[in-house]
């Protein structure tokens, strides 16, 4: 595994408008816990995403999810809770 400095990379995503993704497959599990509640608290918005490449890994979006819980993040701080409408109002706020 590759060491990232999450805390810039929060930093940067602030700059430039960034969401980030907690990525639900079994063997990555990324953003952590502890660095998801980080994201959110600096104010960014995050995505849960199964990195799904076929049916069967759309099931992984529960562990995403678990990840989250784990994070505190609420339904307002992930993306994946709401509408396209929704979602393109936040990205013109960027």
């Amino acid at each position: 595994p590759s060491h990232v400095d999450v805390e810039k990379l929060i930093e940067k995503a602030l700059e430039t408008g960034t969401f980030l993704e907690i990525n639900s497959q079994p063997d990555r599990l990324d953003l952590s816990d502890v660095h998801a509640r980080a994201a959110r608290e600096a104010g960014l918005k995050l995505v849960i995403d199964s990195d799904g490449h076929q049916v069967a890994a759309l099931d992984y979006v529960e562990l995403g999810v678990g990840q989250a819980r784990r994070a505190w993040l609420t339904k307002d701080d992930v993306l994946n809770t709401r509408t396209w409408k929704q979602i393109e109002k936040l990205k013109k706020k960027r």
